[in-house]
């Protein structure tokens, strides 16, 4: 009876065991399929806030800090801040394609954090040690001590750093927080507070952190943004458990690189009466697009290609597809690049006519920092971006039918960015006539005297241009993350961080071409004409306007169907 209850009982135990194995890879599988979706929420865009207002703590006040304690003339300083922020969103680029490449968001934001940490350490020690810049200019009637090559190529370095450790963060963030949902309703939601986020700590940073900067300490007010970005690398550590990772397929960028090698070496060969080569995962076999015909010759099948599926002769549809998609949707991205050269330029524009200004808060002694005065260009986008949200999409799809698209945001952000600048020129014109009246001009000692005009009459401007930013960047990241290839989503969001770097560059040529064929721009502002760079700004934004309705108009989304919801179904 025993012996006959063995095998019974061994069987018992097998099948015991296979169904804990069962159950355990269930366990497992499950685990993994709770990854993602909002619980990520709070570490992605907690480390993004906290990595932001760091961000805006170093660059929001820097053209303050090279102009008063490393002795750079303000329009010099300007064009260094220019190149500094042309930098700080060109390297989100490379980032991205580290991330959609190689190694994934996860790992390029860890490793990129880190290094904008240490290059806010670095910049807090030489707010820390006097040794590191040059004497306090102290006679106004000399000229001021210049920094020595050495104190450059530190300043410089450390600029590098955290332009690096920032830009490559900023935009992989919000790539690896997208990448968390599946619903695209969701995706598109992630977006707006993603940006609401970002400039609810820009606001923080342009007040708190610079009042604390001019006011108490600046190696207090570097010392915080390092403190917060220190809090992001750890936030986004804490929820590394519940994150989905995209694993990287390789570098999409060689496909691209391959089709068209290989529709060149098929230049003499008929697209007609041929077979196309197809993805394995691509059932639906559908012909080509006509657009762009002359790609389509990379994916024709001829008896040289052997068995290769892909090769530099042989592509995909799917493939010469992406490279199609990319070429359509060029010019509208290029039609932004000037915009965003001409917000580079406003606001540093801005912060020059509020140190020539009153900046006192009605007649108390509370004088607001220059640099703060943006707090209300990044408030008036933040909220902006809520109320287009809960009200204004709403409101437009019921009267329209349709939900405003990504097109449409980016029309009104044009629109709203040529009104900004004419106010700026207006209340321009309004100083320099005060200036004039209190014989503040041609007195020039090396820097713009105060005027006494009060200085909140440039919260009218900023505001305006606050609300079209709400429109255009936000309208950009999502028109981009519908319209790129999915082996590309990551560049897709730093497409917005490319066209703002070439913008500022752009900005940086076209002051240097105004200082040199005019007098308009001047150290002292009170003997320049700020008013009239304000009106060519504003008369190039209208152009410019032009040129993206005409873009807007012959563009073709990509083939693929997208919920209804997601604001592509237009082109304008």
């Amino acid at each position: 009876m025993e012996l006959n209850d063995q095998p019974k009982k061994h069987v018992e135990v097998v099948n015991n065991s296979q169904h804990k194995a069962v159950e355990d890879t269930n366990n497992v599988l499950m685990k993994h399929s709770n990854r993602g979706g909002w619980t990520t929420f709070p570490f992605i865009l907690g480390c993004m806030f906290a990595i932001a207002l760091a961000t805006g703590g170093w660059v929001g006040n820097l053209i303050v800090y090279l102009i008063t304690k490393y002795n750079v003339k303000s329009i010099d300083a300007t064009q260094i801040i220019n190149v500094v922020l042309g930098c700080f969103f060109l390297f989100p680029i490379p980032g991205a394609i580290l991330a959609d490449s190689f190694y994934g968001p996860f790992i390029v934001v860890v490793v990129f954090s880190i290094v904008s940490l240490v290059g806010m350490t670095l910049m807090t020690l030489t707010a820390a040690f006097p040794s590191l810049r040059p004497s306090p200019c102290t006679n106004m009637s000399l000229p001021c001590e210049s920094p020595s090559k050495l104190q450059y190529g530190v300043l410089y370095t450390i600029l590098g750093l955290t332009c690096i450790g920032f830009g490559g963060t900023r935009f992989t963030t919000a790539t690896m927080g997208a990448d968390q949902f599946k619903d695209p309703n969701s995706v598109a939601t992630y977006f707006n507070w993603y940006y609401c986020a970002l400039y609810v700590a820009g606001a923080i940073s342009s007040t708190a952190i610079v009042y604390v900067q001019d006011n108490v300490s600046w190696t207090l007010g570097f010392g915080i943004s390092a403190a917060s970005n220190l809090i992001g690398v750890i936030l986004f550590l804490s929820g590394t458990k519940f994150y989905q990772r995209i694993k990287p397929t390789g570098s999409p960028f060689t496909s691209i690189a391959r089709v068209i090698v290989a529709a060149v070496r098929k230049r003499r060969v008929s697209s007609r009466n041929h077979e196309f080569n197809y993805d394995i995962d691509d059932k639906s076999n559908t012909s080509p697009s006509d657009s762009f015909r002359f790609l389509n010759r990379g994916a024709i099948k001829i008896e040289s290609d052997g068995q290769k599926s892909k090769s530099w002769s042989l592509s995909s549809v799917q493939e010469v597809e992406d490279l199609k998609t990319l070429i359509r949707i060029m010019p509208l991205w290029s039609s932004s690049v000037l915009l965003s050269g001409l917000v580079g330029m406003f606001n540093n524009f801005i912060i020059l006519q509020a140190l020539a200004m009153d900046r006192h808060l009605g007649g108390s002694n509370f004088k607001i920092p220059a640099a703060s005065f943006l707090f209300f260009n990044t408030l008036a986008t933040a909220i902006s971006l809520f109320i287009i949200d809960r009200f204004i999409f709403p409101v437009w799809k019921k009267l329209n039918g349709s939900p405003l698209t990504p097109l449409q945001r980016i029309g009104v952000g044009h629109v709203l960015n040529v009104l900004g600048l004419v106010l700026a020129g207006i209340i321009e014109v309004q100083r320099l006539h005060t200036a004039r009246s209190h014989n503040l001009i041609g007195i020039s000692t090396g820097m713009t005297s105060v005027v006494p005009f009060p200085a909140l009459w440039l919260v009218a401007p900023l505001i305006v241009v606050g609300i079209s930013e709400g429109f255009l960047f936000p309208g950009q990241i999502l028109l981009y993350y519908q319209e790129f290839p999915t082996s590309l989503r990551g560049t897709s969001t730093a497409m917005v961080s490319l066209l703002v770097a070439v913008g500022f560059y752009l900005s940086t040529g076209i002051t240097s071409l105004i200082r040199k064929s005019t007098a308009w721009l001047m150290n002292d502002l009170n003997d320049g004409r700020l008013d009239i760079v304000y009106w060519l700004l504003a008369a190039i934004g209208v152009v410019n306007f032009g040129y993206f309705l005409i873009c807007a108009k012959m563009f073709q989304h990509k083939l693929d169907k997208y919920d209804d919801n997601m604001d592509n179904t237009s082109s304008s």
